[in-house]
């Protein structure tokens, strides 16, 4: 394998673009960085804990898969009460699976057993026309390996999900980016991918479903991709591209001939390619190409939605305000932004520029801040720790989750260290992140350097960030009452997950927030919406 890796490297290297790739049988190792200092998320019990999102949503008649995300000592038993006709639960590994046909909200009560306890929760199943009902969390290839994605990284990838643990917290799609293709053909006349990097795409799919997770497609409605390969149009009505060299590891064209094809085309072959994908078992689609012209996206839509297998939609990059409406109602998540960087100066223009998709980040569509650039990541392989200074990264976490924008990683899955799974394995953050509501949060407070989102939660408390974007340490000063809570009132410190303050909504308290640092708090039990101790009903 490690001769096919090489020899890939060496193909790549004759375009200018990809003449510093570091082939994946060559990365480096790199030393840990020792950041334990700041790592302020708490340990998981080893009782059971089910975590993740509340709401679940699939169309009636299409294959239903979920993992109940569950931390604790394994072996665990679950057990799920209420589940609608044609789902069951495996016992031993939480992964529910089956079809319904019927359309309706399906209240489930789960439970987790070990040899320590046990622990329940209300999952709620909606069989109907939406999918994606919370922001999707995941993996996607581009932002470490580029165009060096293989089968063997992504089981690696999947390998790392499963012995960090988290799958347990909800993390679960696995998304192979650009670089897969080789030829349209086969039967389907379908873009195949490049048999020396993989071998069977079902395979992959099935073995990734085995675990209860998910995995991703990448295309575009160009003639070629981004990168030069394959995409979902052709010039001619057979489907065949001259400057694909099906003898080259690569099937990709040379730059810079690859800008030719950067454009529609008279013929589509998106039926195709959505059977092809359908037929692997394909969970999650990147569709990458710009301007998003409304046209693409309701064709992809539709064709998606026609087959009994559902596949999210991404959209990709730089959506346009102008069509908001639009995104609002076809793609389950949809990019707001050019590529993303590891650099404070870009994840914070990115991050703190989110407000004008308030009112179209809903359940079902999402707008995308574009990937996480925690751990180790290099673009095609040119690995090194993030840019971002661990106060940056506890800054770009927060804001990402209280946005409510999809959590897809960009790093080497392998090289996890301490600090950034503390990052990731932050149940009550993934909580405020999976809030059924789905609400994107709202800047409620602004000074020169300083801004406080605020984000209600389903159960009606207050996710609150605080965020500080200047170049020394600040306080910062709030009150429920600012939020428009009343009442006796706890706040909790989200990342340390401990109760930090309890008073009278009217009451401030004043915390310091580092330099480009962030601090998350929930206001709960938030307002009392029943008879109030004055008399009067609210």
């Amino acid at each position: 394998m490690k001769k096919i890796i090489l020899a890939l490297c060496a193909l790549t290297a004759l375009t200018d673009a990809s003449a510093k790739i570091k082939c994946p049988a060559e990365r480096d190792t790199l030393p840990p960085l020792d950041n334990s200092a700041y790592i302020l998320t708490p340990e998981a019990p080893k009782t059971p804990r089910i975590n993740g999102a509340r709401v679940y949503g699939a169309r009636p008649g299409t294959d239903f898969l979920y993992r109940v995300p569950c931390t604790g000592n394994r072996p665990m038993k679950f057990t799920a009460t209420g589940l609608p006709k044609g789902l069951k639960i495996d016992p031993s590994t939480g992964i529910i699976t089956g079809t319904v046909k019927k359309a309706g909200v399906y209240p489930v009560d789960i439970t987790a057993t070990n040899s320590l306890g046990s622990d329940s929760r209300k999952l709620t199943i909606k069989i109907g026309d939406e999918v994606a009902l919370t922001p999707p969390l995941g993996w996607s290839s581009w932002n470490c390996w580029g165009l060096l994605i293989d089968e063997n990284l992504v089981k690696e990838t999947m390998q790392a999900m499963l012995d960090y643990d988290l799958a347990d917290y909800g993390w679960s799609y696995i998304n192979i980016d650009d670089g897969w293709q080789g030829e349209r053909k086969g039967k389907l006349n379908a873009i195949q991918p490049n048999p020396e990097k993989f071998h069977d795409m079902k395979a992959l799919a099935d073995e990734i479903h085995s675990h209860g997770l998910k995995l991703g497609i990448y295309s575009a409605p160009w003639v070629s991709t981004y990168a030069g390969f394959t995409g979902s149009y052709a010039a001619n009505p057979e489907g065949t591209y001259d400057w694909v060299k099906p003898d080259s590891a690569k099937y990709q064209q040379v730059w810079p001939d690859r800008w030719y094809n950067f454009k529609n085309s008279e013929y589509s072959f998106v039926p195709n390619d959505v059977a092809q994908w359908n037929e692997w078992g394909i969970d999650y689609l990147k569709y990458d190409w710009t301007p998003n012209q409304t046209y693409y996206v309701e064709e992809i839509y539709n064709e998606l939605r026609s087959h009994p297998h559902d596949i999210l939609l991404g959209m990709s990059n730089a959506a346009h305000f102008g069509d908001a409406p639009y995104w609002a109602r076809y793609p389950n998540c949809y990019r707001t932004t050019g590529d993303i960087r590891d650099t404070w100066n870009n994840m914070s223009r990115i991050g703190f520029n989110q407000d004008k998709w308030i009112p179209y980040n809903v359940p079902g569509h999402w707008a995308d801040a574009d990937m996480m650039v925690v751990g180790v990541v290099g673009w095609d392989g040119e690995l090194h720790h993030s840019r971002l200074t661990p106060d940056e990264q506890y800054t770009h976490v927060s804001l990402w989750s209280i946005l409510a924008s999809p959590m897809f990683l960009g790093c080497d899955m392998t090289q996890l260290d301490d600090f950034t799974l503390s990052l990731l394995r932050n149940n009550e953050i993934i909580d405020v992140h999976q809030d059924e509501l789905g609400y994107q949060a709202v800047p409620i407070m602004r000074g020169d350097s300083t801004v406080v989102y605020a984000k209600p939660l389903y159960d009606g408390s207050m996710a609150v960030g605080l965020f500080n974007y200047s170049d020394k340490e600040q306080e910062m000063t709030i009150s429920p009452s600012e939020f428009g809570i009343r009442g006796q009132q706890k706040i909790r410190d989200l990342w340390r997950q401990k109760d930090i303050w309890e008073n009278e909504a009217k009451e401030k308290i004043t915390l310091p927030v580092a330099s480009h640092g962030a601090v998350m708090l929930k206001i709960y039990p938030g307002n009392n919406h029943g008879p109030e101790p004055d008399g009067h009903v609210y």
